[in-house]
């Protein structure tokens, strides 16, 4: 028997509920679906407390992927594990043990990434003689930093398996840059065309590593000077963050939403048709 909306919903439940209110009432304008606060046969899953429990019930997005898209110390070990193209990224246990790696190592410029920051929150450039930041998430992730001559990342999407939506982040003409090129410090996305087949390889590595490819989520790279494309991290909706929708351009935004949606409705069919 096909799914109904009534089969699904936009669960979102617990003190955490609020966070993701706008997004939920987008969510169910675009999927044509409720928004309940308990589950259903299929789920569009932002969040639930005692996320940490196992859950029973079919989502869109794999918990294990949200976690994965949340804490940058899990993913540095997914790409090196599936050789994913990144800067080069160490977790190290210790202080001690960074100050001496960065200290052996003079040639690369270093940067400490706060494992689960959003927007580049906490992270900052680090050299041998820096002391160490108080209550800092360990192990320490301690990642190449990339130096260009104008800062931006880019950005790929992709929903039910395809990519789409390639942009890159910027800071406008004549503002204020920043090291760290986020939307929150005001960097903003222009839409490129196409994206570099390179590029797209790299990006697809990370969403299958990540198990996002034939969901929702999205890849941030860079180019390096040397033309390499690495990636820096993935997103996705869901108990921690969700993917930045303000793009500054209504086409694209509407290509996302029923991007979305037609990959919300694919994996419910999907889903259904699985033995019970």
């Amino acid at each position: 028997m096909k799914l109904s909306p009534q089969d699904c919903c936009i669960l979102n439940s617990g003190s955490g509920a609020w966070a993701f209110e706008p997004l939920a009432i987008q969510l169910s304008s675009s999927l044509g679906i409720d928004i309940s606060d308990q589950p259903r046969r299929f789920n569009y899953m932002l969040n639930i407390e005692n996320n940490d429990r196992p859950i029973g019930y079919d989502v869109f997005i794999p918990i294990e992927s949200i976690r994965l898209a949340a804490d940058k110390r899990l993913l540095a070990k997914v790409f090196f594990e599936r050789n994913v193209p990144t800067p080069r990224t160490h977790l190290l246990d210790t202080f001690t043990e960074a100050q001496r790696f960065i200290n052996e190592h003079p040639a690369n410029e270093w940067c400490l990434k706060f494992p689960t920051s959003s927007g580049a929150n906490g992270h900052r450039l680090i050299t041998a003689t820096e002391n160490e930041p108080p209550n800092w998430p360990k192990p320490f992730i301690v990642q190449e930093f990339v130096r260009l001559e104008r800062p931006e990342v880019y950005r790929i999407f992709c929903a039910a398996g395809e990519l789409f939506g390639w942009v890159a982040r910027r800071f406008p003409e004549g503002t204020k840059s920043s090291a760290w090129v986020a939307h929150a410090r005001g960097a903003r996305y222009v839409r490129l065309d196409p994206a570099p087949p390179e590029a797209l390889e790299s990006a697809r590595l990370a969403l299958i590593a990540t198990k996002l490819l034939d969901s929702f989520g999205c890849v941030d790279l860079l180019r390096k000077p040397t033309g390499e494309w690495v990636v820096l991290e993935v997103g996705t909706d869901g108990l921690f963050n969700h993917v930045d929708r303000d793009l500054g351009d209504a086409d694209l935004e509407g290509e996302l939403r029923q991007r979305v949606a037609n990959a919300f409705w694919k994996a419910a069919e999907s889903s259904n048709n699985q033995p019970r």
